[in-house]
């Protein structure tokens, strides 16, 4: 007969061994928020070898990209064939980058102006969740009508989207945070586009670089934010790119804001690198992984 002694002190055990267990299940417990790419750091990989490009990228750790350069296809392939090569490395592409309107003098099918449709009916069947305003030719953005024409174009362009079960984003480089007459343009594009149908990708470096805060921003316009671009800013007065954690940008306390932002996914982007792109991205996957992630 176990004594009442025993029971207790086996009770006791029992319980130190489950809480031990609970923490060691909290601890393996994994983010919610896989670590993607913005495949335009690897550009010239991908103009040379995709599946290649793509396969290291899954090797290194990254299980999400964004594409970039629609122009019809994505670097080459139709929306399946692209589908099957990523889903062969174990990747997704949950978000990809898109144009306005012309990009210099060519003209590229599947901007928002020419051909919209074809893009959202191709992003659809690769699964893309997000379509991305990418960038502004210099002459798309001269005034604030401009850019009040933009808003009523991204208005547009989000019905469509829409419809298709896709969210349309606005990504920013410095120029949104650049007074016109008083006015921001970024603020423009955010007050005078809906809410449910244009939300932001922030891209986080361009605007610190343009002296706004990411978290102030994240507070002007919560829940709208839903998509990072993740690169570092070194310490020099050129503020150039860097490998994430290796430069002057709070990554961490942004991270710790991910709610009021509404972020669902992120991306690493390093528009130029100092040596083999392949080693900064796996700088800052390093980085994201064991300081980051947890954060979210």
């Amino acid at each position: 007969m176990i004594s009442r002694r025993k029971m207790i002190k086996s009770l006791a055990g029992y319980t130190a061994g489950s809480l031990l267990m609970n923490s060691a299940f909290a601890m393996a417990k994994k983010s919610p928020h896989a670590i993607g790419l913005q495949l335009y750091t690897l550009r010239n990989e991908m103009g040379k070898d995709p599946a290649g490009t793509l396969k290291k990228v899954s090797e290194l750790g990254y299980t999400e990209v964004e594409s970039f350069g629609y122009n019809g296809k994505f670097f080459g392939m139709d929306a399946k064939t692209y589908r099957d090569t990523l889903k062969g490395f174990g990747l997704t592409a949950p978000s990809g980058h898109y144009m306005y309107g012309n990009f210099g003098t060519k003209q590229i099918p599947g901007t928002i102006l020419t051909g919209w449709d074809k893009a959202v009916e191709d992003a659809a069947a690769l699964g893309q969740k997000y379509m991305v305003l990418a960038y502004l030719m210099p002459d798309e953005r001269k005034s604030l009508d401009d850019y009040k024409k933009i808003a009523a174009d991204l208005n547009k362009a989000g019905e469509s989207c829409k419809k298709a079960g896709i969210q349309l984003c606005y990504h920013n480089h410095d120029f949104e945070f650049q007074a016109i007459d008083g006015t921001l343009p970024f603020d423009i594009l955010m007050s005078q586009t809906d809410s449910s149908l244009v939300k932001t990708e922030l891209d986080l470096y361009w605007a610190v670089k343009a002296k706004h805060q990411p978290i102030d921003l994240f507070k002007k316009y919560p829940k709208r934010i839903v998509l990072w671009h993740v690169k570092d800013m070194d310490n020099t007065e050129k503020k150039s790119f860097t490998e994430v954690g290796s430069g002057t940008i709070d990554f961490s306390s942004i991270f710790k804001a991910h709610k009021e932002s509404g972020m669902q996914h992120f991306f690493v982007e390093q528009d130029q690198c100092p040596g083999s792109p392949f080693i900064s991205i796996e700088k800052s996957i390093s980085y994201i992984k064991g300081n980051l992630i947890k954060l979210v």
